[in-house]
């Protein structure tokens, strides 16, 4: 089995998920009382938040770089960037380690393209819906039509990922309107969703919607077990 290593803690509400469902993973693969090989970094969440909200994205990718090659050293062999926003820098990031960086979007593209879908909605932080480093790799690299919410959306969704999820905070309120977010992307063509932020997973769950739901938490974890196991 090789090492694991998780750059997290971008919220560690989701680093927790990755942690339980990797070990999980391994349990039921291998069984008996077997887990994963794994390294855990776990950043102040306050410091990249920080950066975002100044649009300092150079200065994230030093934080996490450091981070990065200090998992390295610390003997991974590979890298899993527990978020999907930071991916932002996930450039950065590789360039600074000679180990492989486990990008978040391939897994979840291969998972659409699996159940046979061609366009889907995106819901994730306002970095990830409005700019074009996570879009573009579902589209230049495997050929997906990706759609976003309207401003209102967008705006609505991002205020739940920082203002609730991140804190823990799992309302009803805020799942009914997300629902609604979805629907709105299904009227407009999108044959699933998503959830291109990794707390937006402790929030929807499949049974919610009739809509295909791609839980980026759960399908890079499982993407890091294959490896990790191949």
């Amino acid at each position: 089995m090789k090492t694991i290593g998780l750059l997290g803690g971008m919220s560690w509400e989701s680093s927790v998920e990755y942690y339980r469902m990797i070990n999980q993973a391994v349990q039921a693969r291998l069984g008996g009382f077997h887990s994963a090989r794994c390294l855990l970094y776990s950043v102040d969440f306050a410091e990249i938040e920080a950066l975002q909200m100044a649009d300092d994205w150079a200065q994230a990718g030093v934080v996490l770089a450091d981070a990065a090659r200090c998992l390295e050293r610390g003997g991974a062999e590979c890298l899993v960037l527990c978020t999907n926003t930071m991916h932002k820098v996930a450039e950065v990031i590789q360039a600074a380690i000679d180990i492989a960086l486990l990008h978040i979007a391939d897994p979840t593209a291969a998972a659409i393209r699996a159940h046979g879908l061609e366009e889907v909605g995106l819901l994730g932080t306002r970095f990830t819906m409005k700019e074009a480093f996570y879009k573009a790799r579902l589209e230049d690299k495997h050929g997906l039509r990706v759609r976003v919410p309207n401003a209102e959306g967008q705006a609505s969704v991002n205020r739940i990922i920082y203002e609730e999820l991140v804190l823990g905070q799992i309302n009803p309120a805020a799942r009914a309107h997300t629902l609604q977010v979805m629907d709105s992307l299904a009227a407009t063509g999108a044959q699933g969703v998503i959830l291109g932020c990794t707390e937006l997973g402790l929030l929807i769950k499949p049974d919610d919607t009739p809509l295909p739901v791609f839980d980026t938490t759960a399908l890079h974890a499982a993407a890091a077990v294959e490896w990790a196991l191949s």
